[in-house]
């Protein structure tokens, strides 16, 4: 599958330093990659609706990370894929009349169109789940030669993921939590025959009007949402990994047992990513913006009435990626303010020098990716770039630094913040 072009990232002074992250398993800022390479797989999208800002928010997320990695000198490799086949794109073909491969063609698309204009870079291995299916079914058959797996009656495939070491330490929920969100998000713990409720669906036999593939020894069928992770990451990045990304509603179950599923791919207790991180989720009026509950904000939307994709990136990185927040028209008119600053400070001839400011960037990055005291330490350097250099906190004309300092900070804040004034 390919991804949107890449966009280019202009060079910039000096290097960033090591990037520490919030490990959802630990709740403890711990190095994101300890370099040479860094390698991250962040989960993708189920195509049957367009880029809501709750996923736009995530990838920007991770872009930021990706950036400061690379801005740091490391090597870094991103993976992620597209969950092309799966009930909720089915069941969305089949109320609207369209074909599911289009339908998934089409959002796929739409996506990669909305993630270019936001300024995301492409992930450097991109897979869609149909792709994935021989590697899949492979991982299947092995474990159910291990015993990690089971067939039921009528030839679907489990995983006994209660069994793996470790099963349960990422979420840190108790059963009855696990149970709770394992039935809402997209988990059967009620199914018949099933060893344990929590074990998860990894090879689901053919059903009539459903698609299928060639499972070999499997049968006909379709793989389930979490081993396609696991094997596309595994064979994307290698394991263990150094960061797993996505939603903080996909710690548990999908980040759980995806890495189950590697440990008993591998039989190594140490093959799970060594960070979990979790981003927040994005609300609409007080509730969670999901497809499911229809209260979205589409990217596409905001783009076709015109709205510039640099003010949604930066109403985006104005919250704290790990927090809860919700879209407002306040907050986008507050980005579209802070751009219009930003633009205005840095088309000037001169400036306060931009070395400080990029200092403070890059160590607000190195923190957790705190974008909302990155953009903090830029809104100062423009209040005094517009101020000029004779008003309130003055800068020195004299200073060398100040003619090319616009031209310093522009550039800064492409490379690191994605934001291309």
């Amino acid at each position: 599958m390919l991804a949107w072009p890449p966009v280019p990232v202009p060079q910039i002074p000096g290097r960033g330093s090591t990037i520490r992250v919030r490990d959802t398993a630990s709740g403890e800022l711990r190095v994101a990659a300890e370099g040479p390479t860094a390698r991250m797989y962040v989960c993708g999208i189920t195509p049957y609706d367009a880029t809501h800002l709750g996923h736009a928010a995530t990838y920007v997320a991770f872009d930021l990370l990706v950036r400061a990695w690379r801005d740091a000198g490391l090597e870094v490799t991103y993976a992620s894929n597209v969950t092309d086949v799966d009930d909720p794109l089915l069941e969305r073909a089949a109320t609207t009349g369209v074909d599911w491969r289009e339908l998934a063609a089409s959002q796929t698309a739409l996506f990669a169109e909305d993630m270019a204009a936001l300024g995301v870079l492409p992930p450097d291995v991109y897979v869609g789940a149909v792709e994935s299916i021989p590697a899949v079914v492979e991982a299947v058959e092995l474990m159910l030669a291990t015993g990690a797996a089971y067939r039921l009656d009528d030839g679907d495939v489990y995983a006994a993921v209660t069994l793996v070491p470790g099963f349960g330490r990422l979420s840190g929920l108790d059963r009855q939590t696990q149970l709770a969100q394992f039935a809402e998000r997209g988990g059967d713990p009620d199914r018949p025959g099933k060893r344990d409720p929590l074990d998860a669906l990894l090879w689901r036999s053919e059903r009539p009007g459903e698609p299928a593939w060639d499972g070999r020894s499997l049968g006909r069928g379709r793989p389930g949402w979490h081993i396609e992770c696991a094997v596309i990451s595994r064979d994307g990045l290698g394991v263990p990994f150094d960061v797993q990304g996505g939603g903080s509603d996909l710690a548990f179950p999908h980040h759980e047992m995806s890495g189950a599923h590697i440990v008993a791919l591998t039989g190594d207790v140490t093959a799970r990513p060594r960070v979990h991180v979790h981003a927040g989720m994005v609300g609409l009026g007080g509730e969670k913006m999901s497809k499911s509950l229809g209260n979205l904000v589409l990217v596409s939307e905001l783009r076709a009435r015109g709205v510039d994709p640099r003010a949604i990136r930066l109403a985006i990185l104005a919250h704290h990626y790990a927090s809860d927040w919700d879209w407002t028209d306040a907050v986008l008119a507050q980005a579209e303010a802070r751009l219009e600053r930003w633009r205005a400070a840095v088309s000037g001839n001169g400036g306060p020098p931009a070395e400080p400011v990029l200092a403070e960037i890059r160590a607000a990055l190195a923190e957790d990716l705190d974008a909302p005291r990155a953009l903090a330490a830029v809104d100062a350097w423009a209040e005094l770039s517009l101020a000029g250099p004779g008003a309130g906190e003055a800068w020195d004309v004299s200073d060398p630094r100040v003619e090319g300092a616009p031209g310093v900070l522009a550039r800064s804040l492409d490379a690191l913040l994605g934001v291309r004034l």
